[in-house]
């Protein structure tokens, strides 16, 4: 298919990357330009901006930091024209589900389909990671030809509301965030206490209670290297979307609150930019 993708953070160049892998055509945008060569070394052309980048293709796909940059992208992509025929704008960042049903109605035509991913960079470009899919179903088949590219056979349909699908991600994202925030305490904890370091990985390695998603973010609380794609901002922002959720149905997530808040503090010390297992360096501040 003829694909743009909107967003060269780490997770659009990898969607761009497996793309062109699997030889689709590809046209990229991305806010600063030239913060992409090696996708467009891959063989992707870069356009000025994300009506040039759509024109003409018949998928758009856009992988933004948040909420605003989506809303703010989906506007520059209103002259796509009402032509039924035109491209199907999907949507694989992760935002609030009501951004996603508003989605329906700012993209041309309502072509729009939610696209969330449940996997990082990496297993996208191994075709690893999952898709939740969610939108008009013939809109989620016209892009059959994109989705085992992507997903392998791992991506599933989760209804007519865009939202639902999100909800879906903003749950595993929470999941996601609780556990690093516990473990973080509990490596902290050992290693206050002297235990052997080895031994302690092992254990984490091979306890049941350590879901076997977070092994591999297992070294990064244990040691102090905290390169990665999914800083801590992001993980604050998602367990307040997560929250928020909740808060329109009726229902107060304490537990959650505590965790967004110790992102949001990682954040605010110095690991804006860093993974999220940076937040075991609170804990380690602490100690000193």
């Amino acid at each position: 298919m003829r694909v743009s993708v909107l967003g060269m953070g780490s997770m659009g160049r990898a969607l761009a990357l497996r793309l062109l892998e699997r030889g689709h055509v590809v046209t990229i945008w991305n806010r600063t330009p030239g913060k992409a060569a090696e996708v467009v070394d891959a063989g992707a052309v870069e356009a000025s901006s994300p009506i040039e980048a759509a024109r003409g293709t018949e998928a758009v796909l856009m992988s933004l930091a948040d909420d605003r940059a989506v809303r703010d992208v989906m506007t520059r992509l209103a002259d796509l024209g009402s032509d039924p025929g035109g491209p199907i704008v999907a949507d694989m960042s992760t935002v609030s589900p009501d951004t996603s049903r508003a989605l329906v109605d700012l993209v041309p035509g309502g072509r729009f389909v939610a696209a969330p991913i449940l996997g990082g960079p990496q297993a996208v470009v191994e075709g690893q990671a999952m898709g939740l899919l969610g939108g008009e179903r013939d809109l989620v088949d016209r892009l059959k030809p994109i989705w085992p590219d992507l997903f392998a056979t791992r991506w599933y349909y989760c209804g007519g509301d865009p939202g639902n699908a999100l909800t879906y991600k903003l749950l595993n994202n929470y999941l996601m965030m609780s556990g690093i925030a516990v473990i973080a305490e509990v490596v902290a904890t050992g290693q206050a206490a002297g235990l052997d370091e080895a031994m302690l990985r092992e254990f984490l390695f091979q306890w049941p209670t350590v879901a076997p998603a977070l092994h591999n973010r297992l070294d990064g609380i244990l040691g102090d290297d905290h390169r990665g794609w999914f800083t801590t901002s992001l993980g604050a922002k998602d367990v307040r979307l997560t929250v928020e959720v909740a808060e329109s149905r009726g229902i107060d997530l304490p537990i959650a609150r505590l965790v967004e808040r110790r992102y949001e503090e990682a954040a605010e010390r110095g690991w804006s930019d860093s993974d999220i297992t940076a937040v075991v360096e609170l804990l380690r501040d602490r100690r000193r």
